[in-house]
């Protein structure tokens, strides 16, 4: 018994010098926790080591070197996790690398700064705005943390501290998100209206969405040197809003004193936006909507049928939009925000749609490269929150901890990690 008990132990001892990798694997069944997983990744990479994206191999698995501090982490987490030998991850490599296999691997190297633009009178704990935010919420989840950043730290250049820049549900037109008809004499949207109105005075600015415009320039300029900005809901179309009616009033007096612009649609100048052209705004003040460039009215989708497709992409031609769409399904159920989804027909010919839904004419995940740097717009609220209204309970992750629709929010965060590539043409 004791000569067995030694022979086990050696046979143990040998299989830990091999145990040279962790894996953690994304697909459908082998991960129980899908968002945690970006969380370790990320984590991995803030220690100074090098991890891989093994992309499209098992739903985009991660994978770094083992260590028996890495492995508790796992465990901690709740993180599904195989151990790999050598052999076994060089085997993979290979198998990733044939010509033939669209699969590949990407090397990430650093873990990126991340930055959430969001008013400061939010991330201070005075929650005057209600509502919240899902990349907010994921990122806590997944324990990948993040810095917060308003107009002031922007207009003050703070921007190239940071390499990833997510745009809050921000209305960068300057009309508080249009919510006049509905909550004006709320508490809420007052405070909301004077915190706003005395930022802007403090900034030099006559005009609230004088100063939006300037914000946006400003981060215009940021991904043009190299940063990568990500948007969701409103804060996409009214991003390429604001740059469109540079120098134009579109605002409505009960927003900003006076009246608008009466020619303000042939004013618009589409060459300054990144994404959107040939939009027409709504006129209507008093409607919850900018433009036609979301798809709202004539949009006959039942919900129970609200899906969109991710598009497949070559991983070894094009790893940039591949590692944008990585996930354990292609198809992602839909969800609802005050922009939910991009009309087909809006959309610049050069944007790279990565998700749409054919038959309804929309695109819902978008991309494309602009200067130096990367911009990805993201329709709808809440992914797992399918109408998210005003004053809603925030998500618990913990019951979607296999969200294919926050996955897409982490691909984002993980991506700057890679080198940087430009998708080939």
């Amino acid at each position: 018994m004791r000569r067995l008990f030694f022979i086990a132990m050696l046979v143990f001892g040998a299989m830990q010098l091999q145990a040279a990798y962790i894996m953690l694997p994304m697909d459908a069944d082998s991960q129980k926790e899908h968002l945690k997983a970006y969380g370790i990744t990320y984590w991995v990479l803030s220690n100074d080591v090098e991890a891989w994206w093994l992309l499209n191999y098992r739903g985009g698995s991660f994978v770094f070197p083992f260590t028996k501090v890495f492995e508790k982490e796992c465990l901690t987490r709740g993180v599904s996790y195989e151990v790999l030998a050598d052999a076994q991850f060089n085997k993979i490599i290979d198998e990733i690398s044939h010509p033939e296999v669209n699969q590949e691997a990407i090397k990430l190297e650093k873990a990126p700064k991340i930055a959430v633009y969001t008013p400061d009178f939010n991330a201070r704990g005075k929650k005057i705005q209600p509502w919240d935010d899902a990349v907010t919420l994921v990122l806590t989840y997944a324990e990948i943390p993040y810095e917060t950043v308003y107009d002031r730290e922007v207009l003050n250049d703070e921007l190239v501290k940071y390499d990833w820049l997510h745009l809050h549900h921000e209305d960068f037109t300057g009309q508080y998100g249009r919510f006049y008809r509905n909550y004006h004499n709320q508490q809420w949207y007052k405070e909301n209206q004077r915190k706003m109105e005395e930022l802007a005075t403090d900034l030099g600015f006559d005009k609230v969405s004088q100063l939006k415009l300037a914000v946006v320039k400003r981060i215009k300029e940021y991904v043009v040197g190299g940063g990568f900005m990500f948007a969701m809901c409103s804060a996409t179309d009214t991003y390429d809003i604001a740059l469109a009616a540079e120098g134009v009033d579109i605002c409505a007096q009960m927003y900003d004193g006076d009246p608008v612009d009466p020619n303000a649609q042939s004013k618009l100048d589409y060459s300054k936006t990144f994404a959107f052209e040939d939009f027409q705004l709504t006129r209507n003040p008093l409607e919850y909507e900018y433009s036609d460039i979301d798809h709202f009215r004539g949009r006959n989708v039942n919900p129970e049928q609200d899906y969109f497709t991710l598009f497949d992409f070559s991983a070894k031609w094009d790893p940039v939009p591949t590692m944008l769409t990585q996930n354990h399904t292609r198809t992602v159920k839909g969800f609802m925000g005050q922009t939910t989804a991009y009309r087909n027909r809006t959309v610049k010919s050069e944007v790279l749609v990565l998700g749409e839904n054919k038959p309804a004419k929309e695109a819902r995940y978008i991309h494309n490269n602009y200067g130096k740097g990367f911009w990805t717009f993201y329709g709808g609220h809440d992914p797992e929150d399918y109408k998210h209204y005003v004053q809603d309970p925030e998500t618990d992750l913990s019951l979607h901890r296999k969200s294919p629709g926050y996955r897409l929010i982490l691909n984002n965060i993980l991506f700057p990690a890679a080198k940087k590539k430009k998708r080939k043409t």
